[in-house]
């Protein structure tokens, strides 16, 4: 047994401290590259740089790596040196007012030209007015209607000239002029005229008829002036208007000259407030009713002149970087905002909202593919905006047709770098199953989950606590410290040669073992303040554990750690409950009996089997026919279980230990149940690596701790698997001192030594295994089945027959 047993100095990895050269970590420069990532850096830096449609980048890693921080330290240098992109505004759209026009401008100007339209409709709202109020304008504007009035007089005066000529005299009405016959000069009365005859009557007729056809000539000239005389008004207000506005504008065309969309837009505002400068006046404006214009007090609307800047930044501020965390499709693209006004809801362009695709125009914008998949719509948004390179804002509500809104902002056009960031599997099933993905996300850039341990990796790892002390003002940490992080590290790689990389969790452990020191009152980390912090996380965590751990020593969970069984071998399983894994020894039988079922999993049979502990079983069935049934009938039935396991077990983890069991019953070989046993077989007899090896060795030894050791209790594990062993300095001293001991096995036979204490054996020349090693006993036993399967047989050939048939 000796020579299987692993090394002290293999169980745990040895870290010299010494050579780093350093007390403390406050003796450490800053750390300024990421530790062991640099393909992820490589791949970041070219899709960073490369220019061309489509190469967006997917950060793809694990939890916990720090994907985020990279991915923003890289993109932080590059968007420094990039230049500020413009800030963009929605104005109105006097052409068509659903459809609000947008503007650039360059960096922080947008915010100005917001501020002067506000001060040129403010100083319009002020001057237009006084301007009307002159006494220029109101001379003016007096002489055009007295010369409106004098015209007026002489048309009347001349038909009422023409009118006594024919007896008659024209009298103004509200609704018009009226003809009244005369009698000597005056109007007739109403005695006057019914003692006319009737000769007289028939004449007052026929001349009214021949006046009232002049009268309606009158009316129609007296319209045309007064429409002459509101034209003319009304062309002398438009000259007055454009005077007042014209020095205003002629500045702002000359600051804006380099835009021609503002420009054009500046032209359309100055011919608006031509058309519409009654707006700036006062509603109850008295020269608006006298030439029988609008009667009624107009409601004026200025918002038509405001700027919505959506989109704005510092002069100097290079290119935006954007980190939405809640990538709703409004988040994302933008939205329109509505008002409501007496019970009425309506939407203008100054309720236009930008979204991150537009704040980080002209940068970058860095998503979590897992929070844009959850959001409704807003993975087809994105990928819409990337193509098409711009960004339309406009309601969810027009994919199913329902208008909610008639606004439809114009497209801004977009130039920016998408980062997505998740895990592989996500990237690979997009990569599968969008057809699009792969030409939007062409940089892909792999973040790894750990890195080789070095000298040279300590030392980064120690300038990084060093780094997060500084940052987060905690106590540095020795050096003795530092070396049992590194420990932690390399646990949590399950490489003794690798230390893990998902430093989110290494910043964890560096916070809490801070704590812990700052709880002694001590000003520098020790290596007893890691190692609590780690017992005190695992405290946190491990109540299902030490239930377990409970359970087996009070015998409800039946366990054997000492003695010899037959058919009975102790398995090893792994509970992952989130971050935290503990292991737990499983009592594994088996029983062989004559018949021709082969293995029979009754874990399968009661689909309480995973896939790959069924390949597993399958695996070292198809194993013992190789070995055994090469020259007689294979004439065995095996039951296979885990005892006292109610939910379902899935790897093939257990596959030596089923395989052991197996042959223990057909041998009739009793098994140390001193030992427990883990690891993968092939059909060839090789023994393979398994996952979980630390805690499946710890989870093992606290049983037989609570148990009381003995010295004779151990775990058995592949050779290929000793690379992978970081055990806890509990488990190292116990082995240290002869209480404990951990086994590497190569093969099955190796492994049956050790659990039975007799050789496995190996074919002579004659091609037989000697009688007293584990298969020679075994082939004697399957020579037994097979002649009491024939015999069998020959007794009852028409249930044979029966048993032989078809399916």
């Amino acid at each position: 047994m000796e020579k299987f047993k692993i090394p002290v100095s293999l169980l745990s990895p040895d870290i010299d401290v010494a050579c780093w050269g350093f007390a403390d970590t406050s003796e450490l420069p800053p750390l300024d590259v990421p530790i062991g990532q640099d393909r992820a850096i490589e791949a970041l830096d070219f899709g960073l740089g490369m220019q061309g449609p489509g190469f967006n980048i997917f950060a793809s890693g694990s939890t916990g790596i720090g994907k985020w921080e990279i991915v923003h330290q890289r993109i932080q240098r590059v968007a420094a040196s990039k230049p500020t992109p413009a800030d963009w505004c929605y104005v109105h759209n006097f052409r068509d007012h659903s459809s609000p026009r947008c503007l650039s401008f360059p960096a922080s100007k947008g915010r100005a030209f917001k501020q002067a339209m506000a001060a040129l409709i403010q100083g319009l709202r002020r001057d237009i007015p006084a301007a009307f109020e002159s006494s220029k304008y109101l001379d003016a504007r007096a002489k055009i209607l007295e010369e409106h009035e004098a015209k007026k007089q002489d048309l009347i005066r001349a038909i009422e000239g023409e009118a006594r000529v024919q007896g008659f005299t024209i009298r103004e009405e509200p609704i018009g002029f009226a003809l009244v016959p005369l009698r000597e000069g005056r109007p007739m009365t109403q005695e006057e005229a019914a003692k006319l005859t009737d000769e007289q009557k028939r004449e007052l007729i026929e001349h009214s008829k021949a006046l009232e056809g002049r009268l309606r000539e009158l009316h129609a000239r007296l319209h045309a002036l007064d429409h002459e005389a509101q034209s003319r008004i009304g062309e002398m207000d438009r000259l007055v208007v454009r005077a007042v506005m014209q020095s205003r504008f002629l500045v702002l065309r000359e600051h804006y000259k380099a835009l021609p969309e503002v420009l054009e837009y500046l032209q359309q505002v100055e011919d608006d407030i031509v058309e519409n400068y009654k707006d700036f006046l006062p509603r109850a404006a008295s020269h608006v009713a006298v030439l029988g214009g609008e009667g009624e007090e107009r409601k004026s609307n200025f918002t038509r002149y405001e700027v919505n800047v959506i989109v704005e930044h510092a002069p100097d501020g290079g290119a935006p970087i954007v980190d939405e965390p809640h990538p709703t499709y409004a988040n994302l693209i933008g939205k329109i905002e509505r008002k409501a006004h007496l019970g009425v809801v309506y939407a203008d362009f100054t309720e236009i909202k930008a979204g991150a695709c537009l704040q980080a125009n002209g940068g970058f914008l860095i998503l979590d593919v897992w929070d844009v998949l959850r959001q409704p719509f807003a993975w087809d948004a994105l990928k819409r905006v990337i193509k098409t390179r711009s960004v339309k804002i406009e309601d969810p509500g027009e994919y199913f047709g329902v208008a909610i809104t008639s606004l439809r902002p114009q497209p801004i056009p977009v130039d920016l770098k998408v980062i997505l960031h998740g895990p592989p599997l996500i990237f690979y099933l997009l990569q599968t199953y969008d057809d699009d993905f792969s030409k939007l996300f062409k940089v892909k850039a792999d973040f790894d989950v750990d890195s080789p341990r070095d000298h040279d990796h300590e030392l980064l790892y120690a300038r990084f606590i060093g780094q997060v002390c500084r940052d987060e003002h905690l106590p540095h940490f020795s050096a003795d410290a530092v070396g049992e992080v590194i420990r932690r590290a390399v646990r949590l790689a399950e490489r003794r040669d690798r230390v893990t990389l998902r430093m989110n969790w290494i910043k964890d452990l560096v916070r809490e073992a801070a704590y812990w020191a700052k709880q002694d009152g001590r000003t520098v980390v020790t290596a007893s303040d890691v190692e609590r912090a780690i017992a005190k996380k695992q405290r946190r965590e491990n109540l299902l554990e030490e239930w377990i751990q409970n359970e087996i020593k009070e015998g409800t969970l039946m366990v054997d750690l000492d003695g010899e069984t037959v058919g009975q071998v102790n398995g090893l399983s792994v509970h992952q409950l989130g971050d935290y894994a503990f292991g737990r020894p499983c009592r594994i039988t088996a029983r062989t009996f004559v018949g021709n079922k082969g293995v029979i999993d009754i874990q399968r049979e009661a689909e309480l089997a995973g896939h790959i502990h069924s390949k597993g079983v399958m695996t070292l069935a198809g194993y013992l026919a190789g070995k055994f049934a090469g020259d007689q009938p294979f004439a065995l039935s095996a039951t296979l279980t885990f005892e006292q396991t109610y939910s379902e077990v899935e790897g093939d983890s257990a596959a030596v230990a089923e395989l052991i069991a197996i042959l223990s019953s057909l041998a009739d070989v009793p098994v140390r149940q001193s030992l427990a046993v883990t690891g993968s077989v092939n059909q060839l007899g090789e023994v393979q690596p398994v996952g979980g090896v630390n805690e499946k060795i710890e989870g093992f030894f606290e049983s037989c701790k609570q148990r009381g050791l003995t010295g004779r209790q151990g775990v058995v594990i592949p050779s290929r698997n000793i690379k992978n062993l970081a055990l806890s300095r509990e488990v190292v001293e116990a082995v240290a001192g002869e209480k404990f001991a951990v086994y590497g096995v190569t093969d099955v036979e190796e492994a049956l030594e050790l659990l039975t204490g007799l050789p496995a054996g190996e074919r002579g020349a004659d091609g037989k295994f000697p009688p007293e090693t584990i298969y020679g006993r075994a082939v004697r036993r399957l020579a037994e089945m097979a002649k009491i399967a024939a015999a069998w047989s020959e007794r009852h050939p028409s249930l044979q027959s029966e048993e032989s048939g078809p399916a």
